[in-house]
């Protein structure tokens, strides 16, 4: 008896680590400035091999599409939509659904119009779902933050 509740106790612990451990999507934000006063945010999420995340572009097929959110501020204004780079599309065996997917790297770029000469921060926030062929991860936000100098 003791014997099962100690593998049950196992079983139980393993997965809680399991789910601890998996973040297979690192992001990370930069700024380029374009000119002394247009510039464009670059955030990258670097996927690990046999994962994937999600376009933008809103699908009926399943999965949560990527969502970014910039702070808005009266020092910057957004021009234009963010593109996303490298997306392709896909057959997803878990939405049995042909969508648009980022494998290996996920790269989304926001031009902005900066409105002055001092250093400013732009809070954004991510919000992505992440997917291997098995299952799916709970959708999940992250806050960054880009220097504009």
């Amino acid at each position: 008896m003791r014997i099962i509740h100690l593998l049950c106790l196992l079983f139980v612990s393993s997965f809680s680590l399991i789910s601890q451990q998996q973040n297979p999507v690192v992001w990370t934000s930069s700024y380029k400035a374009i000119s002394a006063t247009e510039g464009e945010i670059i955030l990258l999420g670097t996927i690990q091999a046999g994962w994937h995340t999600y376009s933008q572009r809103p699908t009926d097929a399943g999965p949560i599409s990527t969502t970014i959110r910039f702070n808005p501020s009266g020092t910057y204004e957004l021009v234009g939509q963010t593109q996303e780079v490298n997306v392709h599309e896909e057959y997803d065996k878990a939405f049995e659904a042909k969508l648009f997917v980022f494998s290996g790297q996920a790269e989304f770029r926001q031009k902005i119009k900066v409105k002055t000469k001092a250093a400013f921060t732009v809070p954004v926030s991510v919000e992505f779902v992440c997917c291997n062929d098995n299952m799916c991860l709970p959708p999940k936000t992250i806050e960054l933050s880009v220097k504009i100098q």
